[in-house]
This record gives structure tokens, C-alpha cells and sequence, in this order.
């Protein structure tokens, strides 16, 4: 009999072609929407792998719904939304996706960067809502990216490719990260420094560090308070990391110049965040590794991670082990 897996969200054709060749698959039909927990409850009673993403919250009580579960497979680099203890607990093995996302969720930072900077969005709406009626020295003036200072919280996979991008660009290049990096600070001129000193130096604060809960509310008021009054924070790590209140307030204050976020706490955020409402943060839908390329090799892992734990082996990337 074939090992029943169950897969969270509509996914590529492909991927589930590739699954249905060797397990009993069922999926949730919507891409849009994520799976309701009641539907994952019931799931959970029946299936020996689960297939799914940062939306679904696997939580004890999620897990205590689990009989024969032998492995979650997460499509992502993050897994905060699973209960790893708890999945230990009852010897279910956890995995994810690392490396694949490196290059493109660099290269989503950097744009981010740029774009708030030079205020990309903001000069966009203010085209389209027929306010350009002249040209003016001051008009919609950003800040320089060339040869300023960049400050990376944490120097992971993903904060050495956007150091490397920052070289391109002449930048001055901090780091601030458990571990000093010795390798990359020569091949690439990082500069090694403490959390203080980053953000009272850097002109860019790019969050890049894992959301644990040692890093929850890393970034906050006194940290805001050290920063210069023309910094910009950049955050496409996770939600968490930085208080979202104490940056709405460092930034109607005036005491960093602007913010740009793929990541927010609660994720839909919602429409009445009041950091939406300033015009000096640009927002994205947590779309770091949204490349069509990029996703399709998360979704070959992700099933290759479970195909693995199924047939009795110990696949590449695991979380819990």
C-alpha cells in the first residue's frame, strides 16, 4: 500500500506527478487560500507525510491529531510555524529548503533596498496620481546607495549574497553575526562589528538573521534610538524580529528616514497596519523567493525531502536531527 501524504497547497503540476508516482496524494485544491484547520485536523488522523508551507500553523495541538505521521516537509527556509519539540516529541521528522531561495531572495533585498532608497513607489504614485507637474531640485530626492555604509544582521547563506551584491556598489560592507566569518570578511571586505556599532554606523540595516526566539523583538526602540536619523531598515528575513511598533514610531518620529519590509508578524498583515500608512515604507507580500524558477526547485526539494523520510532515509535537509 502506498504511504498517503497530504500537501497544503496547491503546488505545480509536476511536483505532484513526481509524488503520485510512489504515495497515495491528496491535496488542497486552492492556491490562493490556505488550508482551514479543521480540514488539516482531520487530514492529520490519516496521513504518513505532510507537504506544506509558512501558512499552516503545526502547532502541539495540530500534531496530537497525528497517528502514523512520519515527516513534515516545510517549502521554505524558515520553520517557525512548526512546533519542532512537539513534532520530536512524537518522532517526526521536520525538514526544509535552504540554499535554493540564497541568490533570489538577495536579489529581492537589494531591489527593496534600492527601492526605498531612491522612493521607487512612491515617485510611481505620485506620477500616476497626476501630481508631476514640474521639475524641482528637492523633488522626491532618495538616498545614495554607492559607497554608503551597509549594515548585514546575520551573515547566513543569504547575508553573504547580498554582501556580494553590496560590493558591486562600492559599499562599505558591516556584519554583525553569532559567529565572525573569517573566510568571507577576506574574500569579500567585510568588516566585523556589534550590534551597537552597526546601527549607529550603518546608512542600510539589512535584517538577515533566522526569527528564534532569541532574535523576537531583536530590533526595538533603544535600537531605533542608536540609528542615524538617515538610515533605512531593511527587513525580508521574518516577522518578529523587528517591533513593528517601535519602528512605527522610530519613523514618524523621525529617527531613522525609512523602511523597506517583505515581512511583517502576522502575515496576511492587515490593511489597517499603521505602517501602512506611512509613506516612507515601502511593502511587499513576502515575496523574497518568488522567482518561478526559485519555487519550483523549493517544491523539488521539499518532495524529495519527503519521498526520502518515507523510504526509510535520512534526507539532506532536516531540522530536527
Amino acid at each position: 500500500m502506498k504511504p498517503k501524504i497530504y500537501i497544503s497547497r496547491k503546488i505545480p503540476v509536476p511536483i505532484i506527478k513526481h509524488l503520485e508516482k510512489s504515495c497515495d496524494v491528496s491535496v488542497w485544491e486552492h492556491e490562493d487560500t490556505p488550508v482551514p484547520r479543521d480540514v488539516l485536523e482531520e487530514k492529520m488522523g490519516e496521513i504518513d507525510g505532510l507537504f506544506c508551507l509558512l501558512t499552516e500553523t503545526i502547532d502541539e495541538e495540530i500534531l496530537s491529531k497525528a497517528t502514523k505521521l512520519k515527516v513534515i516537509s516545510n517549502m521554505a527556509v524558515g520553520y517557525n510555524n512548526i512546533d519542532i519539540e512537539a513534532a520530536s516529541k512524537k518522532g517526526i521528522m521536520v525538514t526544509n529548503t535552504p540554499g535554493v531561495l540564497t541568490e533570489t531572495t538577495a536579489d529581492l533585498t537589494f531591489a527593496l533596498l534600492m527601492a526605498t532608497a531612491r522612493r521607487i513607489t512612491e515617485a510611481s504614485a505620485f506620477l500616476r496620481d497626476g501630481q508631476w507637474q514640474t521639475w524641482s531640485p528637492m523633488q522626491l530626492t532618495g538616498q545614495d546607495i554607492y559607497q554608503s555604509t551597509i549594515g548585514i544582521i546575520g551573515l547566513g547563506r543569504i547575508g553573504e549574497a547580498l554582501a556580494r551584491r553590496a560590493k558591486g556598489f562600492n559599499m562599505n560592507i558591516l556584519y554583525h553575526s553569532r559567529n565572525r566569518k573569517l573566510q568571507a570578511e577576506e574574500e569579500l571586505g567585510l568588516h566585523f562589528a556589534s550590534l551597537e556599532d552597526l546601527l549607529r554606523k550603518s546608512d542600510f540595516v539589512c535584517i538577515m538573521t533566522p526569527y528564534t526566539t532569541d532574535t523576537h523583538n531583536m530590533i526595538r526602540k533603544e535600537h531605533f534610538q542608536l540609528m542615524k536619523d538617515s538610515a533605512i531598515l531593511i527587513n525580508t528575513a521574518r516577522g518578529g524580529i523587528v517591533n513593528e511598533n517601535d519602528l512605527y514610531q522610530a519613523l514618524s518620529l523621525g529617527q531613522i528616514w525609512a523602511a523597506g519590509l517583505d515581512v511583517f508578524e502576522q502575515e496576511p498583515v492587515s490593511l489597517d497596519h499603521p505602517l501602512l500608512t506611512l509613506p516612507n515604507v515601502v511593502t511587499l507580500p513576502h515575496i523574497g523567493s518568488a522567482s518561478i524558477v526559485t519555487r519550483m526547485k523549493m517544491a523539488e526539494v521539499a518532495s524529495d525531502n519527503l519521498l526520502k523520510v518515507l523510504n526509510g532515509e535520512i534526507p539532506r535537509h532536516v531540522v530536527n536531527v
